[in-house]
């Protein structure tokens, strides 16, 4: 249960730490970055990773020595007349290629093992960040819309969804397997619906609306910071291909601006990307997998930004204000919590979540996780060579990237059949979204 603190403002001013997670700052900062690994529950060897990066260093200085020695040989040979000199100085000049390729093989190893390990390195954790894993999380605040004290016994989201016909859960396993469904009917248009309210509300805020990709090729989803093949992946990966399934279009919509270096005045770039979303779900076993709330395939609208360093603090504020203003608008009672730093994803320096009070889920009804926001700061960045030009200056440095949920179809789909069921088994439809779906209740079909 996470942990209650009152009278919080979010974007209230706290210590920035530095957020340059390259070679020379890891290396040189090695007691940081280590004990931000410990708070991170990493497993990334960071003090292995310095010994590497000093041995490459050192190798990279004597291959340059080396080049300059067989640059030095090469241009004397055409000023020697003695034949066995010039052979002797030919020898000499092929020793020391030799010695440079045989370092250089060296260095490629080593390189490649600290590359690993740099890889594995969570991002920087913002000061703020509550310390502990995921029962460590913090409430900052609830939504305008009160829990519901219901004067009858409420059903969950899978029991109303058979009665009103929404779901065919038995066709999605016969079709796919567990964890695959259709949504049918009310609940269609629900989607439609949802999609719609989400992003004509973010169109009016400045964003530009995407559809994007469901396949993304593996260096965008390394450079995103999703590992998308071996044991622990959450990622559907194309066998024989470099391509796999995105589990969020977080992944295509930074990967779609990879390697792109931006002016200052285009600064922030905000996205909003519809997109469908396939998760393994590794090790959920057991962890509210009845009915929406866990599944393999899921539609989302994901709000993506691209700011300057110094923007992101107060973008990241923005994100979420805007799922605060999309689950007030439903009148779905919500919390906002502050992740815990054991519990924050490689990428993330602070993360916030909006959990939804879902009465039919647990004994009494649970808080479920419906949205979550991150800003990734240059982490991202630096993998996908994001850079924007300094105003006035010379040379570039890395963009921040930030992410937020908008509208997770299934999951605002329990919140509000759960939320709005009435007593007779109908479900009120929230007002937003009532042009779209050419009702304000939903009953059974044929009533």
């Amino acid at each position: 249960m996470a942990r209650i603190i009152a009278e919080y403002t979010i974007g209230s001013a706290v210590p920035r730490e530095p957020v340059v997670l390259d070679r020379r700052f890891v290396s040189d900062n090695v007691d940081l970055v280590a004990a931000n690994c410990r708070r991170r529950g990493s497993a990334a060897d960071v003090r292995r990773f310095a010994e590497l990066d000093q041995k490459r260093r050192q190798l990279q200085a004597d291959i340059d020595r080396l080049n300059q020695q067989a640059g030095q040989v090469s241009k004397s040979i055409g000023a020697v007349a003695d034949p066995a000199e010039r052979e002797a100085r030919k020898a000499e000049g092929r020793r020391l290629r030799e010695e440079i390729a045989a370092l250089e093989g060296t260095s490629a190893e080593i390189v490649a093992e600290s590359d690993a390990i740099l890889r594995s390195i969570p991002n920087l954790t913002h000061a703020a960040a509550p310390e502990g894993g995921e029962a460590d999380a913090v409430e900052l605040r609830r939504g305008a819309t009160p829990v519901r004290a219901f004067d009858f016994a409420p059903r969950d989201h899978v029991a109303l969804g058979d009665a009103l016909k929404l779901f065919d859960f038995e066709a999605g396993a016969k079709v796919a397997g567990h964890g695959f469904y259709f949504l049918t009917g009310d609940a269609v248009l629900l989607e439609l619906a949802l999609q719609r309210y989400a992003v004509d509300l973010l169109m009016r805020e400045g964003f530009t609306p995407m559809t994007t990709p469901d396949l993304a090729r593996d260096v965008i989803l390394e450079g995103t910071g999703f590992m998308p093949r071996g044991p622990e992946t959450q990622i559907y990966s194309v066998a024989g291909t470099d391509l796999s399934l995105v589990a969020t279009a977080e992944i295509t919509l930074g990967g779609a601006f990879h390697e792109r270096i931006f002016e200052a005045d285009e600064l922030p770039v905000r996205l909003c990307g519809i997109s469908h979303c396939f998760r393994t779900e590794a090790g959920a076993h057991g962890k509210a997998t009845r009915g929406l709330y866990r599944v393999h395939q899921f539609t989302k609208v994901e709000m993506f930004a691209f700011t300057a360093p110094e923007q992101s603090d107060a973008m990241h504020d923005r994100l979420l204000d805007l799922e605060c203003r999309l689950f007030d608008g439903l009148a779905i009672p919500y919390r906002v919590v502050d992740t815990a730093a054991g519990d924050l994803g490689g990428p993330a320096y602070r993360k916030f979540d909006l959990e939804a009070w879902m009465p039919g889920r647990g004994a009494a009804g649970e808080w479920g996780e419906v949205t979550s926001t991150s800003n990734c700061t240059d982490y991202q960045a630096r993998r996908l060579g994001l850079r924007v030009r300094v105003p006035g200056g010379k040379g570039t440095r890395f963009v921040h990237t930030l992410n937020g949920t908008a509208v997770a179809i299934s999951r605002a789909l329990i919140a509000i059949l759960e939320n709005h069921q009435r007593a007779d088994g109908s479900v009120a439809v929230p007002a937003p979204l009532v042009a779209w779906m050419g009702k304000d209740v939903i009953t059974p079909p044929g009533r």
